[in-house]
């Protein structure tokens, strides 16, 4: 049985850098569709999406006002 060299670290599948799935599905344009992350990578990762959420927020309503007065300035 070929045994698949995996980089995630993060996945539930992941037993000493090899894939232990039954089966793994692979996309070309967005990788391992058989990807699970593990509970612990999971919370994490919705933690920082909620705060990258909130920066983004505040990022757009500064750099809206900047990029239209830069604009007006080319004309």
């Amino acid at each position: 049985m070929p045994r698949i060299r995996c980089h995630y670290i993060d996945c539930v599948f992941v037993d000493d850098g090899y894939c232990g799935a039954a089966a793994v599905e692979l996309d070309p344009d967005t990788g391992c569709a058989t990807f699970t992350p593990t509970e612990e990578a999971a919370a994490k990762d919705d933690n920082w999406e909620e705060e990258e959420l909130e920066n983004w927020e505040e990022e757009e309503t500064d750099d809206e006002d900047d990029t239209w007065e830069e604009d007006e300035d080319e004309i």
